[in-house]
């Protein structure tokens, strides 16, 4: 199993470009939100009284991605977990709107992905995931590794 310092290098290869950094900032945190979107409204049949949180699809998605974090980074694993608790908060506030949480993810999903195509565009680089899908992981990790070496944690 690669280390996440070779994950973040080979992540970082296609993505020098400023204009496709700047992007990514944008974009790879909507994709995530988005997709968390799509899937917070498929609740799991279960027992919700033992859970301190609900159990929908984006919860499962989620516990499923710390899992991995943390086979390869505990420090940025307790980092995804922060941004998480954070994007299910903003889901909730979401979902109070008149208009249909799976309809702003969708829009905001798309939106977001043609940014990523042209960030990679602009580098000429195609996106790492289609050399391995692993990178659909690793990107938001790369941008929190950036946050972690400015603040000086180690990961």
């Amino acid at each position: 199993m690669r280390t996440i310092h070779q994950w973040l290098d080979e992540y970082d290869e296609s993505h020098r470009n400023q204009t496709n950094k700047a992007l990514h900032w944008i974009c790879v945190p909507l994709i995530m939100l988005s997709l968390l979107g799509l899937l917070y409204p498929l609740s799991l049949p279960l027992e919700q009284n033992d859970f301190p949180f609900q159990i929908n699809g984006a919860s499962v998605l989620m516990i499923l991605a710390i899992v991995y974090y943390l086979l390869i980074s505990w420090p940025l694993a307790i980092g995804m977990m922060i941004v998480s608790i954070l994007m299910f908060i903003l889901l909730e506030l979401l979902s109070g709107l008149s208009t249909p949480l799976w309809l702003i993810s969708l829009i905001v999903f798309a939106l977001a992905w043609i940014g990523q195509f042209i960030g990679h565009q602009i580098e000429g680089k195609k996106p790492s995931f289609f050399k391995d899908v692993q990178f659909l992981l690793i990107g938001p990790l790369w941008l929190l590794a950036f946050i972690y070496r400015k603040l000086h944690i180690r990961f």
